[in-house]
């Protein structure tokens, strides 16, 4: 019965998402969409179990502590877009401006790392499910799909490919949505029937948890690609629409949590397929249907940056690297990251790269509010930008793989 009811959920939701007119032609759905999926793609399944193996019963609050610094950031990119943008590539605030550009190198930089991390994740999750346990293959097929990428992004450019994301977006969220219903039916029944405990789990953290924890930013990373729509959607769309994605995807992760803990166990946090196997108990369709999310969702992902730092790329150097040529350096660059790191040790890299990248941003927008002299509560915002960039540098500074 309810894996009938997880597939129905799954179908229905995701075709509405692909299909309907509605929302196709609604460029706010468009401009919450795109930070949402990136978001909830960024590293939503592998989440319950690092989190478990970390701070054990705690996950939802450590999560909680990750969101409302994201959202914090996300508050200082939103001020960016809307102070910021109007006097950028220009000779205003010259400080502001070089901070801008080394934010941008930065930010290609911290992409060559999330996509060797998504497909890392991908190649992870298809052996997962192959039932082979193969660091050679899971390079192997990851570097097989790096180069079927880099090809196609030389050859023809990225564009057909860009165009199966609409689809993988609705299929991850669909199936986080029956995920989200199989998970409450799952935990009432437990209440009925007076089954449900939390486990036996130590929630005790140190110093290293704390690290381990600021190594796990990247899963709720994907918001600041707003920053980068102007061309699309104008700043007020994209303030608002950031934000809607940033609190939606709060809600949907904690929820997510919540539902996830009375699956904890120990021996968790090393494994990011462990979602696979922590939901076999709730449903029998569960595991592959997850799989089969996670290997498009992590597909689309990646596709998405490859095409979003070869047009940096080719932004940063004015043309002189043609974007074709940028895709082939990033095709070098995420082969050899692939052969070097292990999916555990490229999260903490990815995480600590797009801190380093919301630094710049944090002191962006300190720099600019600085200048602003009739900015309302300018005082107060300078020491909240200030404090934030000192979070984020913490977070590159100290952030480490789990296990």
């Amino acid at each position: 019965m309810l894996n009938g009811v997880i597939l129905v959920v799954a179908l229905l939701l995701g075709a509405y998402l692909a299909f309907s007119k509605r929302l196709a032609g609604s460029s706010n759905w468009q401009a919450t969409v795109t930070p949402l999926a990136s978001i909830m793609g960024s590293g939503f399944l592998v989440s319950a179990p690092l989190l478990a193996g970390i701070v054990g019963n705690l996950a939802v609050f450590a999560m909680g502590v990750l969101l409302l610094l994201a959202y914090l950031v996300g508050g200082a990119i939103r001020f960016n877009i809307q102070h910021f943008e109007p006097i950028e590539n220009t000779k205003q605030n010259k400080h502001a401006q070089d901070t801008a550009f080394l934010s941008r190198i930065v930010l290609v930089g911290a992409y060559f790392i999330s996509i060797t991390y998504y497909l890392q994740l991908l190649a992870a999750f298809l052996l997962k499910i192959l039932h082979v346990d193969s660091p050679l293959w899971a390079n192997v097929i990851t570097t097989a799909l790096l180069v079927m990428i880099g090809v196609v992004g030389m050859w023809r450019g990225l564009q057909e490919l860009a165009a199966i994301e609409k689809y993988a977006v609705a299929l991850n969220l669909g199936m986080i949505g029956a995920l989200l219903v199989a998970l409450l039916i799952y935990n009432v029944k437990l209440l009925i029937g007076g089954d449900w405990a939390l486990p036996a789990l130590s929630s005790a953290i140190d110093f290293h948890d704390v690290r381990v924890l600021f190594g796990l930013l990247i899963v709720v990373q994907g918001f600041e690609i707003s920053r980068y729509l102007g061309d699309e959607y104008p700043a007020k769309q994209r303030i608002a629409t950031m934000r809607a994605a940033q609190l939606l995807s709060a809600a949907i992760y904690a929820v997510f949590l919540a539902l996830t803990t009375v699956l904890f166990r120990k021996g968790l946090g090393a494994d990011v397929t462990a979602i696979i196997d922590m939901t076999r108990p709730v449903a029998a369709i569960l595991p592959a249907l997850l799989a089969v999310a996670a290997i498009g969702s992590q597909f689309s992902a990646a596709v998405a940056d490859d095409s979003g730092a070869g047009g940096l790329l080719e932004d940063i150097t004015q043309k002189k690297l043609p974007v074709r040529h940028a895709y082939l350096l990033i095709l070098l660059v995420t082969v050899a990251l692939t052969w070097v790191t292990d999916v555990n040790a490229i999260i903490a890299y990815a995480s600590r790269a797009f801190a380093l990248f919301y630094m710049f941003q944090c002191v962006v927008a300190f720099l600019v509010a600085r200048e602003l002299e009739d900015l309302s509560h300018r005082v107060p915002k300078l020491v909240h930008y200030a404090f934030l960039a000192f979070m984020c540098f913490l977070v590159f500074a100290i952030g480490v793989p789990s296990g």
